[in-house]
């Protein structure tokens, strides 16, 4: 008797993606649109449609009272609109608009990836939206699934007054070579890609497969601008910052140095074992690659040696929200950020400030890793027009710091592996702290993850909050744990797990007791950073909690509400 070997989870989608190129179905859209939902199979349901940037909407529930690690699914779905480099023109956010309105309950969320994601698609709408945002010139290709994600950049690439270079001609290129490309709709998972010509370093280069930073060195008495490289960051459950490797990377040398890197993260084979270990990552974590090996393989299959890298400045402690009225290069012209808070934004927004672009402005507008919309090359003297109007629909130019600062994942309202919600009770959160602690005069970033994927970047916040399940009088209630002191840049490090966890309900007393006793006992120009540096994690529990007590595991013991199960980043963005 043979006893035939359960196929895995990554053995099916390996099968899977060899035996089809999801862009090459758009046929099969269609007559899924024409015959409706009960016509599709579950291979594009669980897989093909996320090359086209769409995925199952959760039922609200999140992963309770699922599966195998997934909540149960609607007959509808989230669509992620890929906007490389956070670059929009008026029509194209006014199309969005219309879209949203139309097909998406009037809601869309900006994603800390760039991009702008709708919710409650139905497949009957699919066809027309993707055809509507191809006639301004979007598309919602590469946005999900196990291929490059939607290239960042600086959202003020062109106009920075301080930049290095303006980079986003790199980046549309590096977006235009992978994203649709049939050598590299097949790789183990998905793969993310920074570029920046900025000093401050926007869009995390620390945090993405590549990162790609500007850098300028003197070569026999001449400048010349150039870049560095690393490679591997990631978060999930196993945060990884990435790896600098010894290499100047010159202007005409970045693409070929991407397109390499990709090619070598497509071919690797024990990348594709395991799901929950398939991002680059894991060479680093798991396969023993360093650094340099990694360079050595790369210059291999490029054909051509980097000259070695230079000294570069990291940024150190900087504020990468762009939210405010900011002086451009250009003499006379500001660009103007307003903060969207946790990404949340509606049809009538969107319109208003497409027409607020090109009232007061160009029509560009730019959207952000922390989930804001700006507006540019904006005449100074609109500038203060500008923002009152912005401020006047719920995009404020100013904001507290927990207005600014609060980042939120999509949560169990739309997601089927979130444990908790985070979109309201992000809101409900920033109001409660906004009452507690009126003049906090700090810049702060609180990142809300409704699962331990981290798609709302918990690890490099300053006060990162981890969704759980916790029982209270017996009924299984959302809660959160706590992460504080993330940092990126010069003083890089992912946030420390505290041993702290409570109900959601609890958690803005918790930050209030924190953020007080900062406010109270911080020494003479310490910021937040410091602060939780220099306190053990035994005073930082007793901090949040108001009393000494025990430190408690991130998770809790196995509990009867579907398996709440880990994987190395979902789908997230």
């Amino acid at each position: 008797m043979t006893n035939t070997a359960k196929e895995t989870k990554a053995q099916r989608v390996e099968r899977l993606k060899r035996s089809k190129n999801p862009w090459e179905g758009l046929e099969e859209i269609r007559r899924f649109a024409r015959e409706g939902f009960e016509s599709i199979p579950p291979e594009w349901l669980g897989t093909y449609f996320r090359w086209w940037g769409v995925y199952t909407q959760g039922d609200g529930l999140g992963v309770t009272g699922g599966q195998d690690g997934e909540g149960r699914a609607l007959q509808c779905f989230m669509v992620r609109i890929r906007i490389p480099n956070g670059l929009l023109r008026s029509e194209q956010l006014r199309t969005i608009a219309d879209l949203t309105r139309r097909y998406a309950h009037g809601i869309a969320d900006i994603t800390v990836r760039q991009n702008i994601q709708l919710h409650w698609v139905t497949i009957e709408a699919l066809p027309d939206l993707l055809e509507a945002l191809a006639r301004v010139g979007l598309n919602t290709t590469s946005a999900c699934g196990d291929v490059t994600r939607n290239v960042t950049g600086c959202p003020v690439a062109g106009v920075d007054a301080d930049e290095i270079c303006d980079a986003s001609p790199i980046v549309l290129e590096a977006s235009r070579m992978l994203a649709g490309n049939g050598n590299f709709y097949n790789l183990p998972r998905k793969f993310k890609i920074s570029i920046a010509g900025c000093r401050v370093w926007c869009p995390y280069p620390e945090i993405n497969d590549i990162g790609v930073t500007a850098i300028t060195r003197v070569l026999r008495g001449t400048p010349e601008v150039g870049f560095s490289l690393r490679v591997a960051g990631g978060l999930s459950t196993e945060p990884h910052l990435g790896t600098r490797l010894n290499a100047f990377v010159r202007w005409h040398q970045v693409l070929p140095a991407i397109i390499g890197i990709a090619e070598l993260f497509r071919d690797s084979d024990v990348l594709r074992e395991h799901r929950e270990r398939a991002r680059l990552k894991f060479l680093f974590l798991r396969h023993g690659w360093t650094a340099e090996s990694f360079l050595d393989e790369l210059q291999r299959r490029i054909g051509f040696q980097f000259d070695p890298a230079v000294e570069e400045s990291a940024p150190a402690d900087v504020y990468r929200d762009h939210v405010g009225i900011h002086p451009q290069k250009q003499p006379g012209y500001c660009y103007v950020g307003a903060a969207v808070l946790r990404g949340r934004i509606t049809a009538e927004q969107m319109l208003v400030a497409a027409d607020l672009a090109d009232r007061f402005a160009e029509g560009g507008l730019r959207t952000t890793n922390m989930q804001n919309l700006l507006i540019v090359n904006v005449p100074r003297f609109n500038a203060e027009s500008l923002a009152k109007e912005l401020d006047a629909i719920g995009l404020r130019v100013g904001g507290s710091p927990f207005f600014r600062g609060t980042v939120a994942c999509s949560g169990t309202e739309f997601c089927k592996l979130a444990i908790t919600e985070t979109k309201s009770f992000s809101r409900w959160l920033v109001e409660e702290l906004d009452e507690r602690l009126p003049g906090f005069d700090q810049h702060l970033k609180l990142h809300v993850t409704g699962c331990p994927n981290s798609c709302g970047q918990h690890w490099i916040a300053d006060i990162g909050i981890d969704g759980k399940k916790m029982k209270v009088d017996g009924r299984l209630v959302d809660a959160y744990y706590f992460c504080v002191g993330g940092a990126l840049g010069l003083h890089q490090g992912t946030a420390r797990p505290v041993g702290y966890r409570c109900p959601a309900i609890e958690v803005p007393e918790a930050i209030e007791r924190l953020l007080r006793q900062y406010l109270t006992t911080r020494q003479a120009g310490e910021n937040l950073r410091r602060f939780f540096a220099r306190h053990t994690d035994t005073e930082l529990r007793e901090f949040l909690a108001g009393a000494p007590v025990d430190a408690v595991s991130r998770d809790l013991p196995a509990v009867s509400v579907g398996r709440l199960e880990q994987s190395a980043g979902a789908d997230g963005d």
